[in-house]
């Protein structure tokens, strides 16, 4: 794998200095140095993220809508948006729209990385020319205001409990289930988002999704409460890996 140099490109993670200092290898996926890997064989890194491992996907598109005809306007241009607070609904390529209250969505892509759906919807979204304007929400950029984690692996659960006062075992907070809630001493929105393989096994994951001016700070202390659970970082070709 030949690794591309991060700061060569305009679209980097808040803590790309660390993950460099770590070993990552990069890749660019939709204009943006993403880390692949860590150096570690293929094999290795997929048993990490399978025990307990941190991918950071800050680079990943993700955005946000708001505003009273939020659901309704996404829901007009196809998407799955439920009832329900609290709650991410998968789309068909794979994307989350996750509800974070009646008229707040949060989007994040696919492990794909294409930014299709996100980059289709800020085009059709619009400002109507005079008022009385349709209730249709307002675009956020959550891609400049949240950084975004995932931690996965079997040991995921216990190593919440140290840090986060939210039961987050896998019989207690169910797939899709969204915590908006304080992690390290800091506000974040945690997710359940098993990556399921094709032989029906799912394994643990979490979104860990919070301001992204602290991701540096909420790195280092995920990384801290895993050592005892031997903690490895991975890359996005291992989350992709825990599909196979």
């Amino acid at each position: 794998m030949n690794s591309i140099n991060p700061a060569s490109l305009k679209r980097r993670s808040f803590i790309y200095r660390e993950l460099v200092r770590l070993g990552a290898q990069f890749g660019e996926i939709n204009g943006g140095a993403v880390p692949l890997s860590f150096g570690a064989a293929r094999e290795v890194e997929l048993a990490s993220a399978r025990r307990l491992a941190l991918a950071d996907l800050s680079v990943m598109p993700h955005c946000g809508f708001k505003g009273r005809g939020t659901a309704e306007w996404l829901t007009a241009q196809g998407l799955n948006i439920g009832p329900d607070s609290n709650k991410a609904y998968a789309q068909a390529g794979g994307e989350l729209a996750a509800r974070l209250a009646p008229t707040e969505i949060f989007l994040m892509d696919s492990l794909v990385g294409s930014g299709a759906l996100m980059s289709r919807l800020n085009a059709a979204w619009t400002w109507a020319e005079a008022a009385p304007r349709p209730q249709q929400g307002y675009p956020l950029p959550r891609q400049d205001s949240h950084g975004w984690f995932m931690l996965a692996g079997e040991f995921a659960p216990e190593m919440f409990s140290k840090m986060c006062g939210v039961d987050l075992r896998r019989d207690r907070f169910a797939e899709g289930a969204i915590a908006q809630t304080s992690l390290a001493k800091m506000s974040a929105i945690i997710i359940r988002a098993d990556r399921k393989a094709k032989d029906g096994r799912a394994h643990a994951a979490y979104h860990v999704l919070a301001d992204v001016a602290s991701a540096e700070y909420l790195w280092s202390c995920l990384m801290d409460a895993g050592k005892e659970f031997d903690i490895k970082p991975v890359g996005l070709q291992a989350l992709q890996d825990l599909e196979q």
